[in-house]
């Protein structure tokens, strides 16, 4: 069983910046990391290659050149190997351009049965990227599992909805997107980080992927961001003190109801 697993490099909580002019996020800082809900993935697909010793794992990136380090440490912590998928020419895509490109990236890597990835990410919280990977692939998607239960020709699902859980089989190949209840997050292991350092890891671009530039980056995004602010608070804030006439709480509904709240 081949496994791929998806894993995206996105600025730490304190980290995140937008280019002011074209509204896009800035990805080259130092302060990254994997986005958590893909560390999730990764630690079920590396359950799944313990407990099935045939299972090969690879990851998955798309971003700058710095996003390599999600990469060695997705394979630090148990992945086999990786692709990362970096270019100029991949700049600003939104969420429909980015699944093109790694819908792509997936085919070049050959047949799979299994893809995992997180059911969103901590810079943008869309939660498309996946479905649309999906949809390019002609494959089904099960989204929000929280359980994954491995059969001879595919999976049973726990998704999580609205009314509690739902299970649903599926056969290969498929799209999982997890929820952080599919299994705990590991950490690198020393023999894993001495294997991330020997793994030679492809770096494809549009060479390799043979789009027509039209396709790819701001230009073959439909969506995108028109403007960006900060949002500005204000209070007027108004203390009910007991002042010997009025009593604190007659003095609150007295200004509730000059400004109509009741």
């Amino acid at each position: 069983m081949k496994i791929i697993v998806l894993v995206k490099q996105v600025p730490g909580t304190d980290s995140v910046k937008l280019d002011p002019v074209t509204g896009v996020m800035v990805r080259t800082g130092k302060d990254t990391i994997i986005n958590p809900l893909d560390e999730n993935a990764l630690a079920e697909a590396i359950r799944i290659k313990n407990a099935y010793p045939d299972v090969t794992i690879t990851a998955v990136s798309m971003g700058p050149v710095s996003a390599m380090k999600a990469i060695k440490e997705a394979i630090a912590m148990g992945a086999d190997d990786g692709v990362l998928v970096s270019g100029r020419e991949f700049a600003g895509s939104d969420t429909i351009a980015t699944a093109k490109v790694i819908a792509a990236a997936i085919k070049k890597t050959g047949d799979f049965d299994m893809i995992l990835c997180g059911e969103r990410a901590t810079d943008g919280e869309t939660g498309q990227t996946a479905a649309m990977i999906a949809h390019y692939l002609n494959i089904p998607a099960q989204t929000y599992v929280s359980g994954l239960e491995v059969l001879e020709d595919g999976v049973i699902v726990k998704r999580t909805v609205e009314s509690g859980f739902e299970r649903v089989q599926v056969t290969f190949p498929v799209l999982v997107s997890v929820n952080k209840d599919i299994s705990d997050t590991g950490f690198p292991t020393l023999s894993g980080k001495l294997k991330a350092k020997q793994v030679q890891v492809p770096m494809w671009g549009n060479a390799e992927l043979g789009f027509d530039k039209s396709e790819l980056g701001l230009t073959g995004s439909p969506t995108r961001v028109v403007k960006i602010f900060s949002p500005k608070l204000s209070r007027d804030t108004v203390m009910a003190r007991a002042n010997g006439t009025m009593k604190p709480i007659e003095e609150l509904m007295s200004f509730l109801v000059q400004k109509d709240v009741i």
